[in-house]
């Protein structure tokens, strides 16, 4: 079983979530792939005291995502500042043609940023399941934590959203390709490029195949990615290099 996924890297203008999605519209549109993954908070920049910015559940940009999953028939994924109450989360959606709607909220925030000061984490890991694929959803800094996006057998793919500064970009370079390598899985891994007020994004965003192979690169322009999984190569590789079977085993708290 095959499906293609697009990485779409782009630059953002900061706090304007009205002239974002209208630009971003149009590179999802185009995108030739069943997923199209956005970077982390696409509609607004990573923004830090999120009030300003944040909406409900189904405000304007998981409404707007909604409509173009089901307009040009395809998934789409990418993470949105979200107000809960009093609480603000880093909210991953995954948004089906059919308007199914599934969600992560980032569990490790970036501390030495100050996002664990202004968001509340997440507690659950979430795997969605689609047109017969399982996609574990990560959010940035969440790949510095392989204990949770250890692989249990339940994924197939990860799917990333990250908005990933570029004095760090070594880091976000290795990270994607030890989580797939470690865990036999392809990974879909999307940052930003350009300038928000308080750093500078490269781009690097990438899709890497299971054995740590780079399928598609971005490089450090606005681009857009497609690459093609296949579910028959990987479940091949898994059964002729069963390195899953020596996993060492982690007690994970959920909750």
């Amino acid at each position: 079983m095959k499906i293609d996924v697009a990485i779409c890297q782009v630059d953002m203008e900061w706090e304007n979530t009205s002239r974002n999605l209208e630009r971003l519209e149009g590179i999802v549109a185009a995108a030739a792939a069943d997923v199209a993954v956005l970077p982390e908070m696409f509609a607004t920049g990573f923004k830090l005291r999120p009030a300003r910015v944040a909406e409900p559940h189904d405000g304007l940009v998981v409404t707007t995502m909604r409509r173009w999953a089901t307009q040009y028939g395809k998934a789409v994924a990418g993470s949105v500042v979200i107000a809960e109450g009093e609480q603000f989360r880093n909210r991953m959606f995954f948004i089906e043609p059919s308007g199914k709607t599934s969600w992560y909220d980032k569990r490790h925030l970036f501390r030495p940023g100050g996002e664990a000061r202004d968001y509340t984490p997440g507690d659950r890991r979430v795997v969605v399941e689609y047109r017969g694929w399982r996609f574990l959803l990560l959010v940035c800094y969440d790949l510095r934590f392989p204990v949770w996006s250890r692989n249990r057998g339940d994924y197939d793919a990860i799917l990333c959203s990250a908005s990933w500064a570029d004095d760090r970009r070594e880091a976000w370079r290795t990270l994607i390709r030890a989580r797939a390598i470690e865990n036999q899985c392809y990974m879909a891994a999307v940052n930003r490029v350009g300038v928000d007020p308080d750093a500078s994004y490269a781009g690097d965003s990438a899709i890497i195949g299971f054995r740590g192979e780079t399928l598609a690169d971005a490089g450090s322009g606005e681009c857009t990615c497609v690459a093609t999984f296949d579910s028959e190569a990987q479940a091949a590789c898994r059964e002729q290099f069963p390195a899953w079977m020596d996993a060492d085993r982690f007690t994970i708290l959920d909750s």
